[in-house]
């Protein structure tokens, strides 16, 4: 794998013939997404692009969790300083045009907690294969910042906007299960066989005709490519949330386990 072995922190590898496997693995931190893995979860996807013998990726997390976001110390290193906070916001960019501009299939294999930067991989994968009880929740305006990752680029497409506006408003959870009843995941299947589907739907794809599949890819992947200002203002704001107030006390309402208290 020397062509990815610049993505240490990530674990990848050929599990069959025309997929390559990226597993966020951040063991007891429910893969949690620190300042590398970050910056390699933007980059990755270029080099799958790349990758003459790679037809399909599949993206999944390690222990029964897809990621709980980033940690909490890539956060605070973000409210504390303008050039390392302008570089997450290239990254933030770049997780979700590289992974719209990536020429191969991505499939998401979702499990457990998916947050934040995990979520924003999760929905931009063009099949979304969910556990009937994972939990996907954004949690931008609870920490006290915009929800700029990916939401304003997909949720609307994929779930209608009364719906976006409900779920990334109140920070509500959503189970895989009411996720693909509105629409934001592809499919949800038993806890038990995520993996397995999203590899099943993975190997169909390869096996397709990849021209056709690449193309159509691209064709529907405009929606996403029309909303790029929508998406590059929500990041904008984002990134200035974090300059402000509320978000330290989004941090330690987390650290004290506790509802925000925004004045």
């Amino acid at each position: 794998m020397q062509r990815y072995a610049e993505f240490d922190s990530l674990a990848i590898d050929r599990p069959a013939e025309g997929l390559v496997r990226i597993v966020l693995d951040t063991p007891g931190k429910l893969n949690a997404v620190d300042r590398v893995k970050h910056r390699q979860l933007a980059e990755v996807w270029k080099s799958v692009d790349a990758d003459p013998d790679a037809r399909v990726a599949v993206v999944h997390g390690a222990g029964g969790a897809f990621s709980a976001g980033g940690d909490l110390e890539m956060v605070k290193a973000m409210t504390a300083d303008f050039a390392y906070r302008s570089e997450v916001m290239r990254e933030a960019r770049d997780i979700v045009y590289n992974i719209v501009n990536c020429s191969k299939p991505v499939v998401s294999a979702i499990e457990g907690p998916t947050v934040g930067a995990g979520l924003a991989v999760a929905l931009l994968a063009d099949i979304s294969v969910a556990g009937r009880n994972a939990l996907l929740i954004d949690g931008h305006t609870r920490l006290g910042v915009a929800a700029g990752d990916h939401a304003a680029i997909c949720w609307p497409i994929l779930c209608g906007m009364a719906k976006a506006k409900y779920y990334l408003l109140t920070c509500d959870r959503l189970s895989g299960q009411e996720a693909e009843r509105l629409g934001l995941v592809s499919l949800a299947v038993e806890d038990d066989e995520v993996i397995e589907t999203a590899f099943e739907v993975a190997r169909k794809l390869a096996a397709g005709s990849q021209s056709a599949i690449r193309w159509t890819k691209y064709a529907l992947n405009n929606w996403y490519r029309h909303a790029g200002p929508i998406f590059d203002t929500s990041v904008a704001l984002e990134m200035l949330g974090f300059s402000g107030p509320d978000v330290h006390e989004g941090v330690a309402a987390i650290e004290e386990k506790r509802p925000p208290r925004f004045s």
